[in-house]
Order: C-alpha cells, then sequence, then structure tokens
C-alpha cells in the first residue's frame, strides 16, 4: 500500500489530485468548528447528554462532532445521503425517472440536478425543525423570527456547501467526494472514542489488566476489520460463454467471461434503513419529552434502543435486537431487488449470444440468477449483522458505548478500499496513455 502511495505521488496530475482532496478536507473539518450565529451550545450538549438513545451516536459519528457543536456543518450531508436514498427508490417507482437514468450522461446529470434540490429542500426542512423545535427550549440565545432566520439560512446553506464540496473532490480529486466528506467526519470521531475506551477500561487499572484491556480492544477491531474487508470485497463469479458468430469470412465472439455478483450487494444500506427505522419513534419520543415512564409504551421504546439490547440484566430488551435482525435482512432483500434485475440481466445476455454454461437462456437463466442472488443477499446480510452485532454485544455486556459501531467500520473500510482502487485505475490508465504516446 505505501509503495502505491510512492508511486501515485511521483505522478503530477495524481498527486495534484491528493492535495485538492486534502485541501477540501481540512475546509470541512474548519467548517466543522464554526459555530451557528445566535445560537447557545451548551444547550444542545447537555441535551444529548441527557439521552441514551444509540441515534444520536449516529448523528455524532455522521456529522464528525458538528451536531453537538452546533456548527455550521451541523446537518452535514446527510439530507444528501436521504435524498440520493430517495431518488434511488423513485427511479423505480416513476417511469420518468427510470428513463432518465437509462438516457446515458444527460439523463443522469438531469437526476444528479433533481437530488440537489431534493437535497436543499430537506436541509431546509431539518433546520426549521430544528430552528422551531430546540429554539423554544432554549437553543437561541433569544427566540425570535430573524435567529430563527439566521439559523435556517446558516445550517442548509452549510449542508448545500458541503455537497458542493463533495462533487469538487469527486470532479477534481480522488475517490467519491460525498462518501470522503462522510469518511473523515467519521474518523475525527474516533480518537475520542479510544480516549473513552481508554478511561472506561484501562486507566487506574494494573499494568497487567490495562495491557489485556488493551489488548482485547485492538484485537476485536482487527477481527472486525479484516471481516468488514471480506465482506466488501468477497463476490460470486458466475461464469458468461459467448457464442461464435460468423461475419462474411472471420469468425467473431467465442469468449469466456463472469459475472461479478457482490456478496454484501446492497452495501450499508440495509443497516442504515433498519438503524433508522427503529431510532425514529425514540427520537420523536424523546424531543416530545415522552418515554421516561413505566408505562408499556416507554417499555417498547427501551427495546428499540441498542444501548439496552444484550444486557444480562435485562434480557428481554434484546427482542429489539432480534426485530433489528430481521429489519436488516428484509431492506437487504428490498434494496437489492431494486437495483440489480435479473430478468433483465438474462435479456442483455440472450441478445449478445450469451449463456451460462449448463443453464437454458430465457426463463431457465432468470431463476437461476435469482435463486443464486436469493443464496448471497442472505450470507451478506448475515455479514452485515455480525459486524453490527459485536458492538451491541459489547455494549450490553461491558457497557462499551462509542459513537463509531458496525456501520461506521463498513463505510471507513468500503471508502478507504474504493478510494484505493480509484487511485489505481488513474494510475493504470496514466501509463496506457504515456504508453501510447510513446508509439507514436
Amino acid at each position: 500500500m505505501l509503495k502505491s502511495l510512492r508511486k501515485a505521488l511521483s505522478i503530477e496530475d495524481i498527486r495534484k489530485r491528493l492535495l485538492y482532496t486534502l485541501a477540501m478536507l481540512i475546509v470541512v473539518r474548519l467548517g466543522s468548528q464554526l459555530p451557528t450565529p445566535g445560537v447557545d451550545p451548551t444547550f444542545i450538549q447537555n441535551f444529548f447528554a441527557q439521552q441514551t438513545g444509540d441515534v444520536f451516536n449516529f448523528f455524532e459519528a455522521f456529522t464528525g462532532g458538528s451536531f453537538t457543536r452546533m456548527s455550521v456543518f451541523a446537518l452535514s450531508i446527510t439530507p444528501y445521503i436521504t435524498s440520493s436514498i430517495i431518488m434511488q427508490l423513485l427511479t423505480i417507482a416513476i417511469p420518468k425517472l427510470e428513463e432518465m437514468q437509462k438516457d446515458g450522461e444527460d439523463g443522469r446529470k438531469k437526476i444528479a440536478a433533481i437530488t440537489r434540490y431534493v437535497t436543499v429542500g430537506l436541509a431546509l426542512i431539518e433546520s426549521i425543525a430544528m430552528a422551531v423545535g430546540f429554539g423554544r427550549q432554549g437553543l437561541l440565545e433569544e427566540y425570535n423570527f430573524v435567529n430563527c432566520a439566521i439559523v435556517v439560512c446558516t445550517l442548509t446553506a452549510g449542508s448545500a456547501f458541503l455537497m458542493w464540496i463533495g462533487e469538487r473532490i469527486t470532479e477534481k480529486g480522488v475517490g467519491n467526494g460525498i462518501s470522503i466528506v462522510l469518511l473523515i467526519n467519521i474518523i475525527s470521531r474516533v480518537p475520542d472514542d479510544f480516549v473513552t475506551l481508554y478511561t472506561q477500561f484501562m486507566k487506574g487499572k494494573t499494568i497487567a489488566k490495562a495491557g489485556l484491556a488493551g489488548v482485547i480492544i485492538l484485537a476485536v477491531l482487527l477481527v472486525v476489520v479484516v471481516f468488514v474487508i471480506i465482506l466488501q470485497d468477497g463476490e460470486r463469479r458466475i461464469a458468461v460463454q459467448y457464442s461464435k458468430k460468423v461475419q462474411g469470412r472471420k469468425m467473431y465472439g467465442g469468449q469466456s467471461t463472469h459475472i461479478p455478483l457482490k456478496v454484501n450487494t446492497a452495501g450499508v444500506i440495509p443497516v442504515i434503513f433498519s438503524s433508522s427505522l427503529m431510532q425514529t419513534p425514540i427520537v420523536i419520543a424523546q424531543f416530545l419529552g415522552k418515554g421516561n415512564g413505566t408505562g408499556i409504551g416507554s417499555k417498547i421504546l427501551a427495546g428499540l434502543n441498542s444501548n439496552n439490547w444484550c444486557d444480562p440484566e435485562n434480557p428481554i430488551y434484546s427482542v429489539g435486537l432480534v426485530v433489528y435482525i430481521l429489519l436488516t435482512i428484509f431492506f437487504a432483500y428490498f434494496y437489492t431487488s431494486i437495483t440489480f434485475n435479473p430478468m433483465e440481466i438474462a435479456n442483455n445476455m440472450k441478445k449478445s449470444g450469451g449463456f451460462i454454461p449448463g443453464i437454458r437462456p430465457g426463463k431457465p437463466t432468470v431463476d437461476y440468477l435469482t435463486k443464486i442472488l436469493n443464496y448471497i443477499i442472505f450470507v451478506g446480510a448475515c455479514g452485515l449483522i455480525i459486524v453490527q452485532v459485536i458492538p451491541y454485544f459489547f455494549n450490553g455486556v461491558f457497557g462499551a458505548n462509542v459513537s463509531f459501531g458496525g456501520t461506521s467500520l463498513i463505510i471507513i473500510v468500503g471508502v478507504v478500499l474504493e478510494t484505493i482502487k480509484k487511485i489505481e485505475s488513474q494510475m493504470l490508465v496514466r501509463n496506457y496513455t504515456g504508453f501510447l504516446n510513446n508509439k507514436r
């Protein structure tokens, strides 16, 4: 990896792209420290200190701590992520959007423009909800229309500016800009989490106990990271054979290839969907000041709260973990079904004269691909569940409550691997270009 990095830095174009990306990330982190005008930052910090919902750790990780500081980037790029997911779902439901997606580069540009508008709209709605909802409780130094308007404009502009930075990184930097902005936000919280783990399990202990705790923590993290790498890179290759065609006096085709089906076909989307669905009732109840009683509603909310899962003293609340696992599996199948169409793949293969050895073209090919896909989805969903359950287990049994969990680790590993592949592909393209120029 270090050898590849040195080689990349020796290439002027890639070096400029890396430096541009680094400069944009510095801007992101500086903006995360700028306070929003007219806001009392201690209010939101005290509010979060009183909450126990894992969803707030989720916000902390995704915003890089900007939310609790109520900086100008408090909303981070979460509106863009939400709008992208909404557009992907609408593309399947609305035929006109589906036609745009299939209409080449022009269609994708139109969908990207719509995604930007939806992002600004979502950021505006979220900032209004925060300014009005939290403003009445003491977030604003003085609750009036002018201060509310300033907060709404600042937070909306901050989210839009982050979206712009992400797109510029994609265009002039390396990798997917939005993913890299999300990555740097998550990584920025990791040092604080290690301090929390050190304070909780190692500080004040004997050297032997502290050393053992440190080894266990590092071993667990290493095992999870290695497992995530295997999960992200794992794929099932389905062999495809193309029949030979005679055109004039020459014979074309006859080559063998394969269809790569990733084990983790849906990526981190099932985890985000299921976590959001589980935590939404908790967030609403806490904003309304409910859910702290002893009634059946409070017990249901306690079961939905991931901080209560795997707790030996209250095993009944782990029913929520079972619900979470079922939701993750459901969303893995649901999201893959709308992004991967076996019938379309089979039809394209048939038109090109391709077939899977031992499988007849047409419906048998569709059935075969569907069967393999269902198996792979289940394996990938189980992998996601394992990555997610490990932090919940240590949180419930040992109280190791940190902001980065399975979701964050999947994002970190996935984005790093994707960025490395992008750099390597750019180096490969440059080598090919240099070879062609030398031949001339």
